[in-house]
């Protein structure tokens, strides 16, 4: 199972997402948080998310895709997921798409 909550800043979507996690048994997977975890580590990927936000930027599609792409591959997103602020653009959308139906999955 992959959800995808959508919605403006302040609308609700990380404390719902934490409960719905909780009730499905599935991870949580909020975009802000792995550009924050990244960013604190230091990664490739991390450093180039970081020049964009500091410049007060989105953080563009093939880097945000890449690192959440990365994160789903991980075993605790086996079961399902429930993304928090990503896709942001039709571009991640498309992408996300894509990359679950290799893997026989959709949101």
């Amino acid at each position: 199972m992959s959800v995808v909550l959508i919605g403006p800043p302040g609308a609700g979507k990380g404390t719902q997402a934490v409960r719905l996690a909780a009730r499905l048994d599935v991870a949580h997977v909020a975009s802000g948080d792995l550009f924050r975890q990244a960013i604190a580590a230091g990664t490739p990927l991390g450093r180039q998310a970081e020049d964009y936000i500091k410049r007060g930027e989105l953080v563009p599609d093939g880097i945000a895709v890449q690192m959440v792409l990365e994160r789903l591959a991980q075993p605790d997103c086996g079961r399902g997921v429930i993304l928090d602020g990503f896709p942001r653009t039709d571009a991640q959308a498309v992408a996300l798409d894509a990359a679950l139906q290799a893997q026989g999955r959709r949101v």
